[in-house]
Parts: C-alpha cells; sequence; structure tokens
C-alpha cells in the first residue's frame, strides 16, 4: 500500500489513545466504573507475569487485592488460565508482553477490567473488550516525559556522536589518532514527529526549544498544534533532517517507515524510534545505515526484542537503547501508583484514573 494511503482507511471520527497516537475501538458508554457490589472476600486480580515494575523498586503489591500468580502454580499457564481460580479473577493486569485476546476472555468470564502498564494497546482485543463490556485502564501520562526526555537524548546523541566519542577517548584514540570526526548541532535543524499524541507534543516542544523546525504527520491534522502539517510520512521525511516515531503500533502503521522513507530522509537523515520497533522495516534500515544511504538512528526499540541486529552493533553512527524509555525511578513509582490507583477506583465503583476513553 502507498505511504499516502495508509491513513485513508481509517474513519476520521476513531477514537485515539492520546499518549500513542493511533486508533482505537469503541468503548461501552461508561467511566470505567463497575456496577455496584456487595463484596465479603478480597478482589482478584489475575497477574499474567511477575510485576516487574513493583519489584525493580522493592515495592510489594498492595495487600487489599488477591493477587493471582500463575508462575506460582504447578499448572502450566495454560492449564491455570482453565482453573477455577483464574476464572473467578475480576481484573487482569499486564505489562503488555501478553496478549490479551478473545480465547483468553472466554476463559475468564468474570474479569470486568484490564489494568495495563504499556502505552500502546496493540496486545489487547480492544473489539472483544467492549463486546464484553471489559473496562481499560493505560498508563496514562505516567510515561510521557521519561519517553520524550529519551527521544530527544537519542537525537542529540546521534547527531553530536557522544557515544561514538566516548568510546573513541575511553579506547586511547584520542592520542594516538588524533581528533575526532565532527558533530552536527541540534538547533536549526528540521524534524518530523510521526505520531502527535501526548508524547510526540512533549517531544516536539522539548525541540522546540533547542530551535529546531517542528513538523508532523498524524492520522489527521490536531487543531490545537501549530506545527506544519503532512498527511503522510514520505513527505514528512522529504521535508525533514530528522524523524521522531511516537505512534503506536496497528495494522496501517506496521513498517510505516519502509525504504521509500528512509531513502527521502537521505544520507545526511537521522531517525529515532521510542514508539515500537515493527513500525520502522527494520532490515530495509539495516542495509541502508550500513551502506551509507541513511545518516544515523537512535532506537530504543526494535522488531524482534531482545534480538538485535548484529551490524547496528558495529555502526558508531546508531546509538541503542535496551527499551529502556520509560524506566527510571520517578516513572515506575508514578506508574506503581496508578496501577493501584486504578484498581481501587475500580472496585470502589469509581471512574477510573486512566481509562481508555472510546466514543
Amino acid at each position: 500500500m502507498a505511504i499516502q494511503n495508509l491513513f485513508l482507511y481509517l474513519r476520521p471520527d476513531t477514537p485515539l489513545n492520546p499518549y500513542f497516537d493511533f486508533p482505537m475501538a469503541s468503548q461501552p458508554k461508561n467511566d470505567g466504573a463497575p456496577p455496584p457490589l456487595h463484596r465479603r472476600s478480597l478482589p482478584r486480580v489475575l497477574l499474567l507475569r511477575n510485576p516487574h515494575h513493583f519489584s525493580l523498586l522493592n515495592r510489594p503489591l498492595p495487600d487489599n487485592f488477591h493477587f493471582l500468580k500463575p508462575w506460582e502454580s504447578p499448572l502450566s499457564f495454560d492449564d491455570f488460565l482453565s482453573s477455577p481460580d483464574a476464572r473467578a479473577a475480576e481484573a487482569i493486569y499486564t505489562s503488555g508482553r501478553d496478549p490479551i485476546n478473545a480465547d483468553m476472555l472466554r476463559r475468564l468470564p468474570e474479569a470486568r477490567l484490564v489494568v495495563t502498564t504499556s502505552a500502546g494497546l496493540n496486545h489487547i482485543d480492544l473489539a472483544e473488550c467492549r463486546r464484553r463490556g471489559i473496562a481499560i485502564a493505560c498508563s496514562g501520562d505516567a510515561y510521557t516525559d521519561a519517553v520524550a526526555d529519551l527521544a530527544v537524548g537519542l537525537l542529540i546523541d546521534v547527531l553530536r556522536k557522544l557515544s561514538a566519542s566516548d568510546r573513541y577517548l575511553r579506547r586511547g584514540f584520542w592520542g594516538s589518532e588524533g581528533e575526532f570526526a565532527l558533530g552536527s548541532k541540534l538547533g536549526s535543524k528540521r524534524v518530523g514527529i510521526v505520531g502527535m499524541g501526548r508524547i510526540g507534543l512533549e517531544v516536539a516542544k522539548r525541540l522546540e526549544a533547542f530551535g529546531c523546525a517542528i513538523s508532523y504527520q498524524s492520522r489527521k491534522k490536531k487543531l490545537h498544534v501549530s506545527y506544519a502539517f503532512y498527511s503522510n510520512v514520505y513527505e514528512l521525511a522529504t521535508n525533514c533532517d530528522a524523524l521522531v516515531i511516537c505512534c503506536g503500533l496497528t495494522e496501517q502503521t506496521h513498517h510505516m517507515i519502509n525504504r521509500e522513507v528512509l531513502l527521502a530522509l537521505g544520507k545526511e537523515g537521522v531517525i529515532v524510534n521510542i514508539g515500537h520497533g515493527s513500525i520502522i522495516d527494520e532490515k530495509e534500515m539495516v542495509q541502508l545505515l550500513v551502506q551509507g544511504e541513511l545518516g544515523g538512528a537512535g532506537l530504543d526499540v526494535f522488531e524482534n526484542e531482545p534480538s538485535v541486529p548484529e551490524e547496528l552493533l558495529a555502526l558508531d553512527s546508531v546509538v541503542l537503547s535496551p527499551h529502556t524509555a520509560v524506566y527510571t525511578p520517578e516513572t515506575l513509582s508514578d506508574l506503581c501508583d496508578l496501577v493501584v490507583g486504578n484498581l481501587e477506583a475500580f472496585f470502589s465503583n469509581k471512574p477510573l484514573l486512566s481509562p481508555v476513553l472510546y466514543e
């Protein structure tokens, strides 16, 4: 499908995740609060895997819920989902690594809430959740600042060759080989933001403060945004020195950044990805970087994580980060507070703190 036609297949009134700019299904017309309950036991919450956000902070899970932990069971995960305990679970907690599909929801008939700690929602069958009346709570605004900071950091690192120059100095080359190669300043660069959700907007604000000229591509023009708008990513790349990928993964955005777009960015162009690895055609990107047809890349996400193409490891024009954009103590603390707050709100018949909103 031609890039310029990618977004014509989405209805213009399709609701968006405000953090990563991508379409979502519709939600039941409520604010995520369940019907009143007369409860004698603790609410059951199914953890699809060990909640590492809490573990990294040495923070215990709250004791006002009964957390079901499949990894502690002698049963296989598949068998555990069919157990009486799992079938009684009223909420599902996921980090985004495990798909929540129609089959899982069919086996969890009491589930009325999904709490996800990921910014993207491509792992959740949104249509099936809507059909079953299951509310969804997302990561809200917890990640926005940290991810935006890293995006700008990666771009500066690639342009100024910070990581490469650090290696050059540590290896003793400054004295034996002389001055290091010139980098490029960030100010005055034309930077295109792919996906003008909350993260994209915060990236744009930070880069604007550096004196960059900002433009963006999104499913539709944002009325509250004054930056130049392009209807497709090829045109955006043609008119930019760097692209920053801030959109979520959908069927429409998969490999949206293809060879044609990368060539349009040019031999001096830089691409930064903090969205999802599969938005870029990684094989084509690697080939163009090796051949010098693309100037550089700053990558926090990859197509087949944790596997990273070996060719990237040898390139000084590439800066790599192991999907750590959200991993700061402040961000994880805020996220844990949000998870607990959403669970408490839901089971107290109050509105969710960070609901996935649908029309």
